[in-house]
């Protein structure tokens, strides 16, 4: 059984970065052939690592740390007033946890997400391959929650349990559905069910303060940022 002490790690050559331009990046990976449970898992989170597909990683730059994790304190949140008007626009919604799995139907709509919102980004285009190697692959008490309305399937989000909190992966909606804000209420039901779980953090990943995608992140507080090996309150985003 692995540990934090026995796992070997290794670094990607540079390579362009995905969130910065004119930036190259270096991606340190946890070894492919350990195995990583639960606990394990969550240990890495706490240190900064992410999750995907079967590959847990985290930047290695050496001369930037633009990429900063951030968790959520889901006991001190109170959503703000956007927030707020975002939970009454989506009252109408239903709101299921299952297991991580494919299905044509989250494939369709994971297509038509990435086909009309991300053609710029790495994953497009999309794949059935690629869905299953991202989200479904090295499952981990991995869940997807699905959104629907009136029994039709209008959000998905990967969520990951972790032994102190959530791992928010990714959220996909129906692109003709942006005023709903889908992506800021996949979060605000997350951070509920982490609080109904009696879980203290909602992980949400990384945040850059450059990249204009990732300004939503600071908009939940308080939020804490992993700097220097600490998780502190950030007050600068």
């Amino acid at each position: 059984m692995s540990n934090l002490r026995t796992l070997v790690f290794f670094a990607t050559p540079p390579h362009n970065c995905s969130y910065l331009p004119d930036r190259e990046a270096t991606t340190m990976f946890v070894d492919p052939r350990a195995h990583i449970d639960k606990k394990l898992y969550s240990q890495l989170t706490v240190l900064g690592f992410r999750r995907s597909g079967s590959h847990y990683y985290r930047p290695h730059c050496e001369q930037c740390n633009a990429c900063i994790p951030v968790r959520l304190k889901v006991d001190d949140f109170r959503p703000d007033r956007s927030q707020r008007r975002v939970l009454r626009k989506n009252e109408d919604l239903q709101c299921t946890m299952v297991p991580a799995s494919f299905t044509e139907r989250y494939y369709r709509l994971y297509a038509t997400y990435i086909e009309q919102r991300h053609q710029d980004g790495d994953m497009y285009p999309p794949s059935r391959e690629q869905f299953t190697s991202f989200l479904v692959e090295g499952a981990t008490d991995s869940w997807f929650l699905e959104i629907r309305r009136d029994d039709h399937l209008v959000g998905l989000a990967a969520v990951d349990l972790l032994d102190d909190g959530l791992s928010a992966i990714y959220t996909i909606f129906d692109p003709e559905l942006e005023d709903r804000s889908l992506g800021t209420y996949a979060i605000l039901w997350q951070v509920e069910e982490t609080r109904r779980r009696g879980l203290p953090h909602l992980y949400l990943g990384y945040w850059i303060r450059q990249c204009r995608k990732m300004n939503y992140k600071t908009r939940f507080r308080p939020i804490e940022a992993l700097r220097d090996g600490r998780w502190r309150e950030l007050s600068d985003g």
